[in-house]
């Protein structure tokens, strides 16, 4: 429908134990590994690699706020798939725990650990502060 302007996605945020977010949405905006992918209706299809990052996804309730940490960003037939291991929406995450986890990672001696920890803690703490 050429003069249609509605939602036109359907969004499945999967993380390995549950759905996390599942609906409508108008727009996807996540971080890949090539940068930031804004995906409307008609987007070309894709498969990407996600980085530990916060995702937003436009609903016409609202826009849903959520973290990952990494994984994959899947776009078919104005399907969206977003899978990771680890997924949270920002009503989820406990920023107390978060900014705590976020100190003693930076604690820690440099190293791929400590990396990991601290763009984990960030990407969630980024998807509160957008929530809010």
């Amino acid at each position: 429908m050429a003069g249609d302007i509605g939602t036109g996605l359907q969004v499945e945020m999967v993380a390995a134990d549950r759905v996390v977010w599942s609906g409508e949405a108008s727009m996807v905006i996540a971080r890949t590994s090539e940068g930031d992918l804004g995906v409307l209706r008609g987007h070309a299809p894709l498969l990407s690699l996600l980085v530990d990052a916060a995702v937003e996804i436009s609903t016409p309730e609202g826009v849903v706020h959520a973290a990952v940490d990494g994984g994959f960003l899947s776009v078919a037939a104005d399907r969206v798939s977003i899978l990771s291991e680890h997924a949270l929406l920002a009503e989820e995450i406990k920023i107390d725990e978060v900014k705590a986890e976020l100190e003693a990672a930076e604690g820690m001696p440099t190293g791929d650990e400590r990396e990991v920890r601290i763009r984990r803690a960030s990407a969630r703490i980024r998807a509160v502060e957008k929530a809010s």
